[in-house]
Order: structure tokens, then sequence, then C-alpha cells
């Protein structure tokens, strides 16, 4: 009797072990920042990183691949495995592994902004704040700064880590066109001059939308009345009926009559690579450089923007609510965030994008890197862009956007 009673002691306990080790939680990013940010590092080491991201611009996807990868697993042997896929999917994915409770997550690390991101907060689909514990965002950034801690509208709170900021710019062909427009009422003339050499992607293209409201900071008596205040139709109703009226207007002289509007950036550039348009558009006020340097633009590509202004935006780096190497994402991201890595995307040769750095806070060294970079003949200049810098409006505006658009243009 007493050996039975033993054995079934025994048992129990093997099966209660066996549970809580098919139970056993993974660590949130709540424990994982109580360590101290050396041991958050040698949790890291020798573990693998997916970062999910759009992969459309190729410049973007050498500087992940050619350089970050290789200096993320020389410098803390971490393997960086990037997955291409557009942000809305990455937000789909995740929303699917929330429903089914999937705590050991597929995804460890997202590039995100925007809509996205207030969509990811708001179906809490992040880990949550962690930024205050990243050596390289407090040694190095202006942590106060709006742009870090407003994104389109939403309080970022910490949950995501400011990774580049860019400007929206105009291209175009200085063998075509001597003067470009310097403003909206000059393009509209311009297009009318020169009927099926412009166009711009459709609203639901981030740079289409994008497009839409800049001719919405145009037609406002003031951006400001746009990009300070949370969509209400009614209020810009007068607004935003000069901007479908100024759309309508050149609609009938863009590319293919209007009858077909780029579905995307790649799209429209392809369009200019081969002549049929004269101008495209989009953030990053460097990102022509590779693409001349590659032969895809003419090397006679410069750009331009017009009044009231460039809209200009801060995009992130965010941890999944389930990310299952939370110590590897805060070393990646710490990483992405250090000097060195700035100052590689920061060249022309891969990315070529504007940086969130706070370039008073680096060493004299470093700071004496950054100004030497040549960004290239077809990028403005720092204080021209700085000059007429224009705030993101809230995240609401773009969907509106993308819905009046359909119904107020293309059905027309």
């Amino acid at each position: 009797m007493k050996y039975f009673i033993y054995l079934l002691l025994v048992l129990l306990f093997l099966l209660t072990g066996c549970g809580n080790n098919e139970e056993q939680p993974l660590s949130s990013l709540k424990e994982v920042t109580k360590q101290s940010w050396s041991d958050i590092e040698k949790s890291a080491t020798g573990t693998t990183v997916r970062l999910y991201m759009w992969g459309g611009d190729e410049g973007i996807n050498q500087y992940i691949d050619k350089w970050a990868i290789p200096h993320l697993k020389e410098k803390y042997n971490i393997t960086l495995e990037r997955v291409p896929m557009d942000t809305a999917q990455i937000l789909q994915k995740l929303q699917t592994e929330k429903k089914a409770n999937k705590q050991d997550g597929t995804i460890d690390l997202i590039w995100i902004n925007g809509e996205n991101f207030k969509n990811a907060k708001e179906n809490g689909l992040l880990a949550g704040s962690f930024t205050d514990q990243l050596p390289n965002f407090k040694k190095f950034y202006d942590t106060d700064d709006p742009a870090f801690t407003i994104d389109f509208g939403t309080p970022v709170e910490g949950m995501e880590a400011p990774w580049g900021k860019v400007q929206f710019v105009f291209h175009y062909n200085s063998a075509k066109i001597e003067d470009p427009p310097s403003s909206f009422s000059e393009l509209k003339g311009w297009i009318k001059k020169h009927p099926g050499k412009f166009t711009y992607p459709a609203a639901a293209d981030f740079t289409g939308n994008a497009f839409l409201r800049h001719v919405l900071y145009a037609k406002a008596d003031e951006p400001s009345d746009i990009y300070n205040s949370p969509l209400d139709e009614e209020a810009i109703s007068d607004t935003a009926a000069k901007m479908w009226k100024y759309l309508n207007n050149i609609e009938p002289y863009l590319w293919r009559s209007g009858e077909h509007y780029p579905n995307s950036l790649t799209e429209l550039d392809k369009l200019y690579s081969q002549g049929q348009v004269w101008m495209t558009m989009g953030y990053n006020e460097a990102r022509a450089e590779s693409l001349i340097a590659q032969g895809v633009f003419p090397e006679t590509t410069k750009s331009f923007i017009m009044e009231p202004g460039s809209i200009g935006n801060t995009h992130f780096l965010s941890i999944p609510f389930n990310s299952s190497n939370i110590e590897g994402a805060l070393t990646t991201i710490n990483f992405m965030l250090s000097p060195e890595a700035q100052l590689a995307k920061y060249k022309p040769n891969y990315w070529g994008e504007n940086t969130p750095i706070s370039l008073d806070k680096l060493s004299k060294e470093m700071r004496k890197k950054f100004k030497a970079v040549d960004r290239g003949d077809s990028v403005l200049s720092q204080e021209k862009l700085e000059e007429n810098f224009l705030p993101e409006s809230e995240a609401a505006y773009v969907e509106w956007l993308e819905e009046q658009w359909f119904n107020e243009v293309v059905q027309q």
C-alpha cells in the first residue's frame, strides 16, 4: 500500500511538472525590462530576430541585407531575418495570432507608423512601452521631441522607437522641365500645358494618399487648420470641396486621361523611368539618388517642393505583443538607433534617408562624419527642407481620403 501511494505521488509530480513546462508563458516585456541592459544583451546573444517590414524599396532592402544584418551578427551574434510584407498584412497576421491566443509569435520586430501604429495600439497588438530602456535612445535622441511622442496624432507612449524621418518631395526630369511648379496652382497650369505627363498613385497607396493630403493642406486657409485638428468632416467641408474640384479639374489632363491611376509608387516610378510621365514623388527626400545610381532614374533627375510645404513624418520600430524574442528585439532596436547604424542609413549608397538622431548629442568626430556625407545632387538642402516642413495630420485623414477620393474623383 505504501509503495502504491509512493508511485501515485511520483506520477502526480511528473504530470504537474510536465503541465507547468507546457503552460509556462514567455517572458513579458515588463519582466524583461526589469533586467539590466547588459543582461538583456547577454540573453539576446546567439538568437534570431525576425523583422517584418515593407519590402518595396530596393535601397532599403540592401541597407538591411548588406549592412545591418552582417554588423548585427558581428557585434551581438544576432541573426536578423528580414521578412518582406505590407504593414497592413503584418497587422492582420498579428490579429489572427491574438485571436488564436498564440503567445509564441512568429514576428519579433515590425517597422511601423501612422495609421498602422494607431490600429496596432488600439487593438492590443504591441508589447508595450520600452523606449525609456534603450541606452542609445536616451543618449543620442531628443526624447521629448513631438515627432517621437506623437505619431499621426496618436500618442506613442514609448511603444515604438524612432528609426528614421522623411519628407515628401516631387522628382522631375530637369532635361525636360526647366522650372518646376512652385505651387499647386502652377502645377495645375503645367499639367494642362503638358497633358499626359503627370499622374499620382491611387489614394489607397501611401504615396498617393500623401499627395492628396498636400492638396488638402494647400486648399485650407492654413495647413495648421488640418494638421492641428482631429478629423471633422463638417468643419473641413469647404476645404474638401475645393480639393475635389482641383483633382477633378486636372483629371482629364493626367496620364491616360485619368482613366487609370498607378496602384503604387513602384508603378509611378516605372512610368517616370520610361519617360511616360515627367514627374514622380514620394517620401524620403533622398530616395532618387540610389535609383539614379542604378540607372533606373535619369541622371537629370532633381527634386522640388511646392507651397505650402512638404509633409514629413517619423517612422518607427516596435515589438509585437507576442514576440518570442523580446531581448533580441530590444537589442536590435537599440543597435538600429546607434550613431553607426544611423550614419550608414544616412549615406546615399543604400537608403539615404534623413536621421532622427540629435547631431548635437554626438561626439565631435561622429558629428563630422554626418556633416561630411554628400547626399547627392538630387537632394534639396537641409535648410530648404526644414523651412518647408509640415507635420502630418492625424491618422483618420488617411482612411477618409481613401474612401472619399474613390467617391469624389474615380466615380465622377
